[in-house]
């Protein structure tokens, strides 16, 4: 029997379920930058550090990390600011879920901080 990969969005919404004090709303994400239909905002403390979109998810890193992160399969810079990248896998495999859970766990240290 074979075990079905969960969705991007289902991941996402385990990892925050974990975190406390994580709110997602469909508001608008960082100062300055549109919110695509469907997406949700995840902040904590009323500091944004994702977006989930139906074609991706905006994460907030340190600058250094998120230039890092942009070299790596499946993420690009995004239009929010040097800070943030958009992580878009093909597949969710185990390298993506990874990178994923890393990402979604610092961008939230982050915003704590």
């Amino acid at each position: 029997m074979s075990r079905s990969t969960p969705s991007l969005g289902a991941l996402v919404k385990e990892l925050a379920a974990q975190l406390p004090e994580v709110v997602g709303s469909a508001g608008p994400g960082a100062p300055g930058a549109a919110r695509p239909a469907g997406a949700t905002t995840l902040s904590f403390r009323g500091k944004p550090f994702a977006v989930l979109s139906p074609t991706g998810i905006e994460l907030r890193l340190d600058p250094p990390i998120a230039a890092a992160a942009t070299r790596t399969p499946d993420t690009a810079p995004s239009p929010r600011g040097k800070e943030w990248v958009r992580f878009s896998p093909r597949e969710l495999d185990g390298h993506a879920v990874d990178r994923l859970e890393a990402w979604f766990e610092l961008a939230y240290r982050r915003a704590g901080a």
